[in-house]
């Protein structure tokens, strides 16, 4: 919902002990989204087939027929009966603050079904249910199984010690600019400190790119041009579909971070986080106009 007004005009100062305010928006949209569905998404339309795992609820049956139909595996998923599945109510003003409400609905349920662990399997541990978000590291640290770790918004439900744990032995940390601080704050960990427990770092700035930092060096990798920025919301999900595409190719992290650029890109010309589309060939021309370079989506291992 966008608000086209903003909303400091409406929050009196010396009123703000008792709040009742309403904004009137013209318009409603749904959109599918989540952390789990929208890395999913991005990481279709590269070519990936990726299954998704947490709980949702009982009704799910549109999101699970979108999600399959661009083969994206939800056998994995937990269903409720009784709950519905998460959703977030966001209005967003002309200067894009926004002001949102999240009903966790059947996330709120720890994930109680066998992980689908494979021979060939790499997880992404994002933002989700706190109890997952503790354990799931430690599987797959036990599984042998290579994980990137990406707490995001889950980080205020978590410890210094969950986040400490969620880092050891990563592949990949992500945090956009404001997350990383918060990590820092709650961990005491800087970068050098967090590559003693995880292999590459990234943090991403918005329309400024993203920093590359890992234990030999550090690298800015920069945005590609956009066409007409729309919306911002799951950029950063996209960003990492794209990462995770360019590290099962066996590329070297500068590398994994313009491909998710590129990713991102796309996402950020659309409104919603799964309604953007590419094809591959129009993927390999935006990522040569953007850092002169041939893009192989030909394996390097």
């Amino acid at each position: 919902m966008v608000f086209p007004g903003l909303f400091k005009d409406h929050f009196l100062p010396d009123k703000l002990h008792n709040i009742n305010v309403s904004f009137l928006v013209p318009r409603q949209i749904e959109h599918f989204g989540g952390t789990a569905g929208n890395i999913a998404y991005s990481l279709a339309l590269l070519g990936e087939r990726p299954k998704v795992i947490g709980s949702v609820g009982n009704d799910f049956v549109k999101y699970r027929a979108h999600l399959e139909a661009r083969h994206i595996d939800t056998d994995p998923l937990q269903c409720s009966s009784e709950l519905g599945t998460a959703t977030a109510h966001i209005i967003t003003d002309k200067a894009d603050n926004q002001i949102a409400a999240f009903y966790p609905g059947a996330m709120a349920r720890p994930y109680t079904r066998d992980l689908p662990i494979g021979s060939e399997t790499m997880a992404v541990v994002s933002a989700g249910n706190a109890d997952d978000m503790r354990t799931l590291p430690g599987i797959f640290r036990e599984k042998r199984v290579p994980f990137l770790y990406d707490p995001g918004q889950s980080l205020t439900g978590l410890s210094a010690d969950d986040v400490k744990t969620g880092i050891e032995g990563a592949e990949v940390v992500f945090a956009n600019d404001y997350e990383f601080h918060l990590i820092k704050e709650k961990t005491g960990w800087d970068e050098k400190a967090i590559l003693e427990h995880a292999q590459v770092l990234i943090v991403t700035h918005g329309s400024e790119g993203s920093r590359v930092i890992t234990k030999e060096k550090e690298v800015h990798v920069p945005v590609v041009s956009i066409k007409e920025a729309k919306d911002p919301t799951g950029a950063g999900d996209a960003y990492r579909a794209g990462y995770v595409k360019a590290m099962l190719l066996g590329r070297e992290p500068e590398e994994c971070a313009k491909l998710a650029s590129v990713v991102a890109a796309y996402c950020v010309e659309n409104e919603g986080t799964q309604e953007h589309v590419f094809t591959i060939a129009e993927l390999k021309e935006r990522y040569k106009a953007g850092y002169s370079q041939e893009l192989s989506l030909e394996s390097a291992v």
